[in-house]
């Protein structure tokens, strides 16, 4: 009789490229962007195995994206980025063309930087914990996703601190909290507070956890130190949990509530999110503030990103006057 042994299973390809993420600890939002490049990729080549393409098919498709579709130069750069970790990472060949000749070069743009006028006036558009979210991205230079990701124990409101977990680069930072902020963030953490009560009650309450903590500490998805400041109002079943958890208010709430009070406050400049980030360090530093007690404020890991404000603020980096200015 004859035996059939069966060897290792394949994985798919696209499997392989999530746990190479995985294992390097991608953020979520990565790991998506760069699996929906992967497809549209592999796509945009009649469903061809990356393994049978190179790098002509890889120029194929960037001129493509930047020709026919028209993408800006940082949706190049993020598909560029996903298809050479593809090959490297994953496929294990060696891209011989170096890696900058697939990207574009990123031209430097000043941010949009708000007048404290002009912040008052969004401000007043704005009500509940949406203006909340805005003023803590202005009072603490937050990035939204940041500000969506906050739990309870993150706030220390005796030492008015806020401590910023996994942000961009997954680093981690302490920031400031306003004192004008504070009346209104003790009311916010009452409001989580008995939500949570009323969800212990009805045998909720779970918030996922980051890496692996919900093993080691059973019971911290349900304790409120974990819970999100921000949280959605609808619960989505988790896979690693296996009950409905609450997940953070997704930014693009935040988001359209931004657009809107702009509009609604007459702005001409293109308002976001970010732009209350640009000034919180613009203010700062014409406030006098060290640029380097700034950058790190903000996360950033050099001091030349965080440079880019003193050209807005038309000053330089030693403050330089016009001679204009003394005639």
């Amino acid at each position: 009789m004859e035996s059939h042994q069966s060897g290792p299973k394949r994985v798919k390809l696209m499997t392989q490229a999530r746990m190479a993420m995985r294992a390097r600890h991608f953020s979520v939002r990565t790991q998506q962007a760069y699996l929906g490049w992967i497809r549209r990729f592999i796509l945009f080549h009649g469903k061809r195995h990356p393994a049978a393409l190179g790098e002509l098919e890889i120029v194929q498709f960037l001129t493509d994206l930047a020709d026919a579709r028209s993408v800006s130069r940082s949706t190049h750069n993020q598909a560029a980025s996903a298809l050479l970790f593809l090959y490297k990472e994953v496929l294990g060949r060696e891209i011989t063309k170096p890696p900058a000749s697939f990207r574009p070069t990123q031209p430097r743009r000043l941010p949009v930087v708000l007048t404290v006028d002009e912040i008052k006036a969004v401000f007043r558009q704005l009500a509940g914990p949406k203006l909340l979210v805005v003023r803590l991205l202005y009072g603490s230079g937050l990035r939204v996703l940041e500000c969506m990701n906050i739990r309870i124990k993150d706030i220390d409101l005796a030492r008015r601190e806020l401590q910023v977990r996994g942000g961009k680069g997954d680093y981690d930072r302490i920031t400031m909290l306003a004192d004008s902020v504070i009346p209104d963030l003790e009311h916010q953490i009452e409001q989580v507070k008995e939500r949570h009560k009323r969800d212990l009650g009805l045998k909720r309450g779970y918030v996922e956890l980051p890496g692996a903590l919900a093993r080691k500490y059973p019971n911290a998805p349900r304790e409120l130190p974990w819970q999100y400041l921000f949280a959605a109002k609808t619960r989505i079943k988790s896979a690693s949990l296996g009950v409905k958890v609450r997940h953070p208010m997704h930014p693009s709430v935040v988001q359209r509530a931004v657009r809107d009070a702009a509009h609604a406050a007459g702005m001409t400049k293109r308002v976001t999110c970010h732009s209350f980030r640009h000034s919180f360090a613009t203010h700062l530093l014409q406030s006098g503030y060290d640029i380097r007690t700034v950058q790190e404020l903000l996360g950033h890991k050099s001091v030349k990103t965080t440079m880019v404000y003193t050209h807005v603020l038309n000053r330089g980096g030693r403050g330089v006057r016009s001679p204009a200015d003394f005639l």
